[in-house]
Order: C-alpha cells, then sequence, then structure tokens
C-alpha cells in the first residue's frame, strides 16, 4: 500500500501537493470557526457556518478562499461586508500545509498537520483577545509528544535503532517543553522584576512549551529569540505603513467596541503586544524549514562549549 503511495507520488507529484494544499484550505477555513468561536466558549461544531445577520451560510458560498472574493468580500444574504482575515488564515493553513508536504517526508508531513492547526488558532485568537487558551498549549505538548515516539523524524532522528529512536524522540520532546517553558519563565519573571509589571503572560509559557514538544529544545529557544526578531521587524513594517497608507489607520469617528478595542491598541509603545504570534512564527519557520540549519548551529555551540 505504502510503495503505490510511493510510486503515484512519485509519477504524479503536483497531485498530492495540490491536495495538500486543497486540505490545508478547508482545514484553514474550521479553523477560523475555531479563532471566532472558542473565545466565546460557543460550540464549534453546531450551528453550521451562519452570517453576522444570523442566516445560514449556503455550501456555494462556503469554499474556501475563492468564495471571498467571488462574492467580493460581501455576504450573500445582507451585503455586509466580512473580513478578508478569513480567507487569508484559509491561503495560509494550505500554503503551510503544502510546504510541509514539499519539504518533509510523509510522516513528518503529516504530523505537522497537526502542528501548524494549533499553532494558528494559538497566534490569531491572542492577536484578538491577548489569551492563548490552554486547549493549543496543552494539545500540542500532547500531541508533540505522542508523535514525537511514532515520528522520531520530527526531531531529525534517523537512521537510528528502530527500538532507540521511539525512546530518543520521547526525551528530545520531554526536554523541550521543559526548556521551552522553562527558559521564557525565567525571562518572563526576570523582565518583570526589573519592569515592575507583567511583561509576559503564562500563555506564552505554556505556548512554548507546547511548541518545545513538537520542535525540540534546540526548536523552542529559536521560536523564542527567532520570534522575537520576526515580530520586532514585523512591528517595524506595520508601523511605517500606518504611516504612509492612512486606511490602516483606525477610524475614530467610529462607535463600535471592536473599532474602540482596536483603538487602544493602535499605540505600540506602553500597551502589551501579544507574543504568542511571535512565538508561532519562530516555530513554524524553525519545523518547516530551518531545522537542519538551527540544529547544525547548536550542536556547534554545545561542542564549543564543551
Amino acid at each position: 500500500m505504502l510503495e503505490d503511495f510511493k510510486a503515484i507520488d512519485q509519477d504524479f507529484p503536483a497531485f498530492f501537493a495540490s491536495a495538500a494544499f486543497v486540505f490545508g484550505a478547508i482545514v484553514g477555513s474550521f479553523l477560523n470557526v475555531c479563532i471566532y468561536r472558542i473565545p466565546q466558549q460557543k460550540s464549534i461544531i453546531t450551528p453550521g457556518s451562519t452570517c453576522a445577520c444570523g442566516e445560514p451560510i449556503k455550501w456555494y458560498d462556503n469554499i474556501p478562499i475563492l468564495s471571498w472574493f467571488i462574492l467580493r468580500g460581501k455576504a450573500r444574504c445582507c451585503n455586509a461586508p466580512y473580513s478578508f482575515r478569513y480567507p487569508f488564515v484559509e491561503l495560509l493553513t494550505g500554503l503551510l500545509f503544502l510546504t510541509a508536504w514539499i519539504q518533509h517526508d510523509y510522516a513528518k508531513a503529516l504530523s505537522l498537520m497537526v502542528f501548524i492547526p494549533l499553532m494558528i488558532c494559538a497566534a490569531f485568537i491572542d492577536l484578538d483577545h491577548m489569551e492563548i487558551p490552554n486547549r493549543f498549549s496543552y494539545g500540542a505538548a500532547l500531541a508533540g509528544t505522542i508523535l514525537s515516539v511514532m515520528v522520531p523524524s520530527l526531531h531529525g532522528i534517523e537512521n537510528v535503532d528502530p527500538m532507540v529512536a521511539p525512546i530518543r524522540g520521547f526525551v528530545e520532546a520531554i526536554i523541550g517543553i521543559f526548556i521551552g517553558s522553562g527558559l521564557i519563565l525565567w525571562i518572563a519573571l526576570a523582565a518583570e522584576a526589573v519592569l515592575r509589571k507583567e511583561a509576559m503572560g503564562f500563555g506564552d509559557v505554556k505556548l512554548l512549551g507546547g511548541i518545545g514538544a513538537f520542535a525540540g529544545w534546540k526548536g523552542a529557544v529559536f521560536a523564542l529569540f527567532g520570534g522575537a526578531v520576526i515580530g520586532s521587524v514585523g512591528l517595524l513594517i506595520w508601523l511605517i505603513l500606518k504611516a504612509v497608507i492612512p486606511s490602516l489607520r483606525p477610524n475614530r469617528d467610529t462607535t463600535s467596541e471592536s473599532n474602540e478595542d482596536d483603538g487602544e491598541q493602535d499605540s505600540v509603545f506602553g500597551v502589551h503586544i501579544p507574543f504568542g504570534p511571535m512565538l508561532v512564527a519562530g516555530g513554524l519557520l524553525y519545523m518547516l524549514l530551518l531545522q537542519p540549519q538551527v540544529d547544525q548551529y547548536f550542536d556547534l555551540v554545545v561542542k564549543q562549549l564543551r
């Protein structure tokens, strides 16, 4: 069965790559539901997708990515605009699934298709609500530990005795959880002592532990410091764009609750900035593209310290 699968993949590589993208986009559509409903403690199963006006959304108006463009960003039932973030999340998930499939072997790619949705939900909920539900952090820690036993290649463990590899994978996951969460916890405590106020939420601590289960201690360290660099560059670009493009500035004349919240967080300095998306960006970059290079760098550092 597996040999037949590999043969088809070799003969028609674009087929499975396309399937990975489409599957990712479908998963992304479900993630939009999770991102919206979970913080409100609503069921992610029922009712089905509905418009803001309460009208159920027809299946042909709920096609991932395409529907937003076909409808020009407006609901068919009431002509109310809805956010571009819906197709963005679907496109992002599809592209990340595609990258996982192209860059890694089958088992690791499928494992990353568990990791990616957890990270996307955690990142966008943190952006919206400045909190990360425990189900994503704990879920990542549990799933990462189990998958590390089943797929040791998550931690670069290859060409090792089949009896030893699962044990090494389990150990790498546990070390990743404790070093990831412990490192960011001590940084948070030190920053709090210096600044005399909370500098980082415990949701970030638990999230980095979950990332460490999949990525090991090297990936967790990279997610922390690499994510900080990514976030700083992204924040700088955002500030420049807001200064140049007027439409990106919040509308001060609106009185809706959502826009008031946006106005409160418009000022970057002096307010909390969600760190979860930065950790997620660093973790995904490591797992999808940079794991061999980062691991090699840390191996050299460890060797020099001995």
